[in-house]
Parts: structure tokens; sequence; C-alpha cells
């Protein structure tokens, strides 16, 4: 663990502790044999889980032609991929208790962007699209664990965020390392897939990293994406100003994008299910 990390995990520091569905869930990312049913059977371990994915599944965003009344109907509304990812986001919020000064709202929302964003470019760069959001949904869990080791530098650090991506800037100048260092070394001892683990620690500086990773890379982009919609910024003038060779090297269409964006209406029924 690099010495600056280090900094954010004292003996004394009680890290959460992922719930046992959620490890499931993610190991059940590479089993083909995981079928819908299994996946419901899973996720109905957890009563309140189970009520939480039923609640979002009843929404508009989801537009069911019907009440969804189970987690068997759930499943054939939703398909495995959007129940499981939905199933992922009410775990990791779950798995973090309220920390005193923090928005959860305004958190939550940017991460669910992310992990949406991560999804999306995810799908569209030829990065596995469920590992990509998975990986969205959790980069930002490192400033939960910063704040409880120093919540006036990270409040500091907030409050002069005018840009997507200032963050990583100014938390690399304030501790020299950000927060997707933090999450990198949580998700190693949450025994997270290597391959996030490498992603996690190049998504700051995806461009400088050797080897160049596809998911760091674009993770990054989903981070500026959702730091637009949360700073009600031009989403893909951010890119283009912020991160234009990083654009160039994932031949990310703009156009294509433009179309896709979020609002935060979209995400209003997933971030009331993790901060209610």
């Amino acid at each position: 663990m690099a010495s600056k990390v280090s900094h954010f995990f004292p003996f004394s520091l009680v890290l959460p502790n992922m719930p046992g569905v959620a490890a499931q869930l993610i190991r059940s990312m590479n089993d083909d044999s995981m079928s819908l049913p299994a996946l419901a059977e899973l996720i109905g371990k957890d009563p309140s889980l189970s009520a939480t994915v039923l609640r979002i599944a009843n929404t508009a965003r989801y537009s069911p032609l019907r009440s969804v009344s189970s987690l068997r109907e759930a499943t054939a509304t939703l398909g495995m991929t959007t129940l499981r990812n939905l199933a992922l986001g009410t775990c990791m919020a779950k798995a973090f208790p309220a920390v005193a000064g923090l928005d959860r709202r305004r958190f939550w929302c940017r991460g669910i962007a992310t992990a949406h964003y991560a999804g999306l470019v995810g799908r569209a760069t030829l990065v596995d699209p469920e590992i990509a959001y998975l990986g969205g949904l959790m980069l930002q869990t490192g400033q939960l664990l910063m704040m409880q080791i120093d919540k006036t530098g990270v409040a500091d650090v907030e409050s002069q965020i005018l840009h997507p991506g200032d963050r990583f800037r100014l938390e690399q100048q304030r501790w020299h390392c950000t927060h997707s260092d933090v999450t990198a070394e949580l998700a190693r001892r949450w025994k997270f897939p290597d391959t996030l683990l490498v992603a996690f620690e190049t998504v700051s500086y995806p461009l400088d990293s050797q080897p160049f990773s596809n998911l760091g890379a674009v993770l990054h982009v989903a981070a500026l994406l959702a730091d637009a919609l949360v700073l009600e910024a031009s989403p893909v003038e951010a890119l283009e100003q912020s991160v234009p060779q990083l654009v160039a090297r994932l031949h990310l269409n703009l156009d294509w994008l433009q179309d896709k964006l979020l609002t935060v209406a979209d995400l209003a029924p997933e971030v009331d299910s993790m901060v209610g």
C-alpha cells in the first residue's frame, strides 16, 4: 500500500463490512451458469434488499407494464444486469453508515451517475459494462473513508470544486493521493477482482498509467460526466475541455453520448433507495 494512502487506513479505523449477499452478487458476474431465478433467490435472502429492489422496479424509470409484486416478476421486467446492478447499489449504500457533514443525496447521486455512465461508456468502448458499472458505483467510496480521517480536508476540497475533474487534482495536491487510490486499497481488502484494483489505481491519471487501463479510463470519463451532472455543467463540453486525448484514445463518439445523457430526475428512484 502506498505510504500516502496508508494515512487513511490507521489501525484504529474500523472498515465497513461488505454484505454477504453483495459478495455473492459480485462473484456471480463471472458465473455463466447463474440464472434469473437463481439471482432472484440470492437477492431474496436479504428481506430489506428485496423490498428496496421491488420498490425501484415499480418506479416510472423502469416503466413496468403492470405492478411488480415479486422478485421473479422483477427479473422478468428488469433483466439480470439491471437487477444485479440495483441490488449492488443498495448493498453498497448499506455498507457505509451516515457520515457527519456528508450530503448523502448529492454523494450517491454522483455515485449512481458514475456507475450508469461507466456501464454506458464501457459498452461503447468494448469494456465489460457490468464490471464498469460496479467500478463506477464503488469509485467514490474511498472518499467516505477519507472523511472519517480528515473531514475538514475533504470538506475544503469539495468547496473548491468548480469544474468536472477538479477533485482528482485538488486531492492530489493536498494528500498526494486521491479518493480512487483509497478506493483501490479498500477494494483490495474486500477482495474485489484484480481488474478493478488496477483500474482504481489508474483512474486519477489514466493517460499516464503504464500499461494503459481501458477500464480506468472509462471510470475517469464516467466520473467527469457525473461531476458535470451534479455541477449542472455541460457533460460533453467537460470532456472536450478536460480530456480530449482520453476521448480520442477511447474512440468515444460525443454526438452519440449527447443523446444518452442522464438527468438528476432519472436517478431519483435509485438515490432515494440509497439514502432512505
